[in-house]
């Protein structure tokens, strides 16, 4: 039976090996089973933020064979392996200051340009899907031009003006024109970036019902008539403690639900997992994506904790029917920014624009311990096991049937586990702050 493990433990600060599993031992009180034959959502990718600090970052700050470790450490086969990009339309808080592609007050949109972008996104973009061809484009807006919202300002929330709705919706289907026009796919967007927010920086304020008849009536067809019918539409994309109650109303419209692909979602806030099987069982045909995340306030080079709640929230979304993981910024300075607020976050890498070098936070490596093993493709199955708090897993099979599970153990003790698949049973000491990766032959799992 051959079974290896891959390991990240923080007294081996980042240690990793390759070995194998003993197959033998008797059965723990901690005893999972794994079911193969039970399966549920399957698995889109990984993912990270190109904004315009990390693009900037890298581009200007850094020596060119630091921007080329940052790329092939995202987006290589031994790298963390990302097969998603979300990248705002207009500026963000991490960007250098407020934009838009538009001149003030320009109603027919006659201005539009996106040449901002050719200096810093796209040309780091253009770098990724070089590296890596099949990679999902994922667009977010922060905020309309200030000219098309009640407070003429692209800061602090405000909303978008009734007689700029379908204005807007054009502007989404004049931005992916122009990426397509660059060669750049655009998978999907989503409505608006943390809808429910009034930020220093960049945003907009949305109801449910306002994003709900903007979808309906506007971005949909737009989106159709311009011939962009493939370009999936992604509500909400904020936390999960109101998501039922944001996301309802949109999706038990009957128009507005045939334009709508998924519900996406942040970390921000309580950490309500449960809610998205809710969701998913008042709607399955829809799907769920996470598409922001970032330890908050600053960076922290060297913390463990940071990437211990990569993990926790990857896991307990994933057995809530997530399909997938967007991280937020790839890479940000050793200040967490660019940020044109002072809003200023950690990141997987960073990188010290006086040293020039790069730092993998504890989160790149946690991670890696999903996004390297859990392809595309792949399908969570089922496991169960009376585990303690604090020790968490998911499991998945691979499209070439290799089975994969990851364990984290966020505790300060140790845990014996066994695990049983198929009738076969193997043994393990999980150690304290740890994340653990099995990789299982499925053609050694035959049914005794």
């Amino acid at each position: 039976m051959n079974i290896r493990l891959i390991r990240t433990t923080k007294e081996r600060h980042f240690h990793e090996e390759g070995q194998a599993v003993a197959t033998n031992g008797a059965r723990t009180a901690i005893h999972v089973v794994i079911d193969p034959k039970k399966a549920y959502q399957t698995h889109l990718g990984f993912g990270g933020a190109i904004t315009e600090a990390t693009a900037y970052t890298m581009k200007v700050d850094m020596p060119k064979e630091k921007y080329d470790e940052a790329v092939k450490a995202y987006f290589s086969s031994i790298g963390l392996g990302y097969s998603f990009v979300r990248i705002h339309m207009n500026s963000c808080d991490f960007s250098l200051n407020n934009y838009a592609y538009v001149k003030d007050g320009d109603k027919t949109l006659s201005t539009f340009d996106i040449s901002h972008e050719d200096q810093f996104v796209i040309p780091f973009l253009k770098d990724a899907l070089q590296a890596r061809s099949a990679i999902k484009v994922l667009v977010s807006p922060w905020s309309p031009p200030a000219y098309m919202k009640t407070n003429n300002d692209m800061n602090h929330g405000g909303k978008l003006l009734p007689e700029y709705y379908a204005t807007w919706a054009q502007y989404f289907v004049r931005f992916i024109k122009e990426l397509n026009k660059r060669g750049i796919e655009v998978w999907g967007v989503t409505v608006q970036n943390e809808p429910a927010a009034v930020q220093t920086w960049d945003s907009c304020i949305y109801t449910a019902e306002e994003e709900r008849d903007f979808v309906k009536n506007h971005l949909g067809p737009a989106l159709h008539s311009a011939g962009l019918g493939n370009v999936k539409i992604l509500i909400w994309d904020h936390n999960l403690d109101i998501l039922l109650e944001r996301a309802v109303p949109v999706l038990a419209d009957e128009t507005a639900n045939k334009y709508v692909w998924g519900t996406a979602f942040h970390w921000y806030g309580p950490e309500l997992p449960a809610n998205l099987s809710k969701l998913h069982s008042l709607f399955p045909d829809k799907h769920l994506l996470f598409t922001e995340g970032c330890i908050e306030g600053g960076p922290r080079p060297g913390a463990w904790a940071t990437g211990e709640r990569y993990a926790r929230n990857i896991i307990n979304d994933f057995n809530h029917g997530c399909e997938g993981f967007i991280d937020w910024n790839l890479v940000l300075n050793e200040q967490g920014g660019p940020n044109h607020v002072g809003n200023y976050c950690d990141a997987p890498l960073l990188a010290d624009r006086q040293t020039k070098t790069l730092t993998y936070n504890s989160s790149y490596y946690y991670i890696g311990h999903f996004s390297r093993y859990i392809l595309p493709g792949a399908v969570r199955i089922d496991h169960a096991a009376n585990l303690p708090d604090g020790l968490r897993m998911v499991s998945y099979r691979n499209p070439h049937g290799e089975i994969v599970l990851v364990v984290q153990n966020e505790n300060d003790t140790t845990h014996e586990v066994s695990y049983e698949i198929n009738g076969h049973q193997f043994n393990d000491i999980t150690p304290r702050h740890s994340i653990t990766t099995f990789l299982i032959e499925q053609s050694k799992f035959h049914d005794r």
